[in-house]
């Protein structure tokens, strides 16, 4: 029997990690959720509150943590460098407290530098946090780009050179997210689209998805623009998230929404979605 894939929502944490998390989770539906533990815009290293993450990790909700957005591997710039390294390296931390099984980190962009000395500090910098995630501890999902700039990794076909640079460490795993590999050309909305696209996943990196990101699209495929839509209002369309559910990839692979809206919008894109995937 093909596994299924439990379907949630980025939540709020407003009122405590698992008090705010798991009230917003029921209120939209959720069946799996996605949290920031620290500012998603800073680089602050905030601490947890230990009965918080308790009460998450025990309600065994399948949790997973995003990194803040400033994270980048392949900055030229060492003070940026520096704080990726630490930020990363709490978080995943954060992620063994709170029971998470996977913290998701943008691949990030060379920025100025070339794309080889970019891989190569990445190579440096990140495989060394790889080895020290604990057995039992979260995976760290590396999640693909748009494409915009210069960007690392953006395309499916980018995450071959992307872990070939972190000698395919057992630990880095795939957060594919479905605006943005639209953004980088993936057509998705066309026919076969979805199936090219997974068929190319699995064959670069078998067995190693272990979270999407279901976002609709503002704009049009490869137009190297992250900008999310609500799931069907988009350019990509709801049946295309149909297609990916019945790939033989994602069997099993949690489905999480970063639509924009509050709690009433999240609930209407997880009951589509939900309706999508048993209908």
């Amino acid at each position: 029997m093909t596994p299924t894939s439990l379907i949630g929502g980025h939540v709020s944490v407003t009122g405590g990690l698992a008090t705010g998390g798991l009230k917003y989770m029921a209120e939209i539906g959720a069946e799996m959720i996605q949290v920031f533990v620290t500012n998603p815009r800073g680089w602050a290293l905030t601490e947890g509150k230990p009965d918080q993450d308790a009460k998450l990790a025990e309600s065994g909700v399948e949790t997973f943590i995003h990194v803040p957005y400033l994270v980048n591997f392949g900055s030229p710039s060492p003070e940026t460098l520096a704080n990726s390294i630490a930020i990363v390296r709490h978080t995943l931390r954060r992620g063994v407290e709170t029971g998470a099984k996977g913290v998701v980190v943008h691949t990030g962009s060379a920025v100025t530098q070339s794309r080889d000395d970019a891989l190569r500090q990445l190579h440096d910098n990140l495989l060394p946090l790889l080895d020290e995630i604990p057995e039992g501890g979260p995976d760290l999902l590396l999640e693909p780009m748009a494409g915009q700039g210069a960007m690392l990794c953006a395309t499916v076909q980018d995450l071959e050179p992307y872990l070939s640079a972190l000698d395919w460490h057992p630990r880095a795993c795939i957060c594919l997210d479905t605006c943005h590999a639209f953004a980088a050309g993936h057509d998705l909305a066309a026919e076969g689209g979805v199936r090219e696209t997974f068929d190319a996943l699995h064959t670069i990196a078998p067995g190693r998805l272990r979270l999407i990101h279901a976002n609709d699209s503002k704009d049009v495929c490869g137009a190297k623009k992250d900008r999310h839509e609500n799931i069907g209002a988009g350019h990509i369309g709801a049946q295309p998230f149909a297609d990916l559910m019945r790939h033989p990839a994602v069997a099993g692979v949690p489905i999480c929404i970063e639509t924009p809206g509050k709690a009433p919008k999240h609930a209407e894109d997880i009951a589509l979605l939900k309706k999508l995937r048993d209908g």
